[in-house]
């Protein structure tokens, strides 16, 4: 209680400090240049059409240490499908499973670190992702909190996401030819929103990016200014959030160009649904997986399934744009 006190302490903060941003900042020192090609809105995702995997795999992890800039430390923790039964615990360097997989980038919020929410992240594992999540330099537990330093993090992700890529080309690591380059999404809660939105916008869109999931998230510091080919988004937010209003996350869903959905939680606060393993993470884990198997697998089965994964035990509406 007292680390989620923290949290929610310094995640107000947030707001605070960001509120005085322009609606578009320039670019910090280092940040790739944005794609501006012309956005055509498609009704489906540019990854070709296929089928996600239907098993459910073990999940192991491991820790990659990266550095930008040499200034910038970011120790990345990965989930990857791993060989083995499935459903046991999550096992520490295990052998990667067979096959190519997508690879989805998660930012975590203000104070927090990227296994705080690991019921969920390896969930998504589970279900056939690769997921990499970085331990930002001033924004994680145990740092100085520098809530201003989120605009910094697109740019992180970015390096993230291609030193990520490259352990799938490097001979002798686990995940060499693991690795699908051209199916990849971000995804990040709260400041790791913002960090999300970020990635999609002018002020830092990468233009490798299929898609996005943003939880509790904001435009401020980062804009509205969505650029670049389609990438479908979904939104995930509590309507009784204490820090970053539902008005505020419905305002950047609405300003979104692209295919989207917005999966509303009525008693949901700013965050508490992706901490837990109760009722709410599972119909926002069973809401996200699906939405990741249509963006990033092509499957249009898994599209088909998204409102009745969303309206699953009555805790969650979703407004289906998709």
């Amino acid at each position: 209680m007292r680390r989620r006190s923290v949290a929610l302490v310094t995640a107000a903060v947030l707001g605070a400090t960001l509120a005085g941003c322009s609606e578009q900042p320039a670019a910090p020192a280092g940040r790739p240049a944005p794609d501006t090609a012309p956005t055509s809105v498609t009704p489906t995702p540019r990854v070709p059409a296929g089928k996600a995997p239907t098993e459910s795999f073990a999940v192991g992890v491991r820790q990659v240490k990266l550095n930008r800039d040499g200034n910038r430390p970011l120790p990345v923790t990965i989930w990857y499908p791993a060989a083995g039964a499935a459903g046991g615990a999550v096992e520490r360097s295990a052998p990667a499973a067979d096959g190519r997989f997508p690879v989805v980038l998660f930012s975590h919020g203000l104070t927090a670190r990227p296994e705080d929410y690991q019921v969920l992240l390896t969930r998504w594992a589970a279900a056939g992702f690769v997921v990499a999540a970085p331990r930002f330099p001033h924004t994680s537990r145990g740092t100085d909190g520098n809530a201003l330093d989120v605009l910094n993090q697109p740019a992180d992700v970015s390096y993230v996401l291609t030193r990520v890529l490259a352990l799938g080309e490097k001979a002798g690591d686990p995940l060499r030819g693991r690795l699908d380059p051209e199916r990849v999404a971000a995804t990040g809660h709260s400041a790791g929103g913002v960090t999300t939105i970020g990635l999609f916008t002018a002020a830092g869109r990468d233009a490798r990016l299929d898609a996005g999931i943003v939880f509790a998230g904001t435009a401020l510091g980062v804009g509205t200014a969505f650029a670049g080919t389609v990438a479908p988004q979904l939104f995930v937010h509590g309507e009784a959030d204490e820090l970053v209003s539902y008005a505020a996350g419905k305002a950047v869903f609405d300003a979104v160009p692209w295919p989207k959905a917005m999966l509303s939680l009525p008693k949901g606060d700013h965050g508490r649904a992706l901490l837990g393993d109760g009722k709410a993470l599972g119909v926002v884990a069973d809401t996200t997986i699906e939405f990741l198997r249509w963006t990033l697998y092509g499957d249009p089965a898994a599209k088909e399934r998204l409102p009745a994964a969303g309206a699953r035990g009555g805790v969650a509406t979703l407004d289906d744009r998709l």
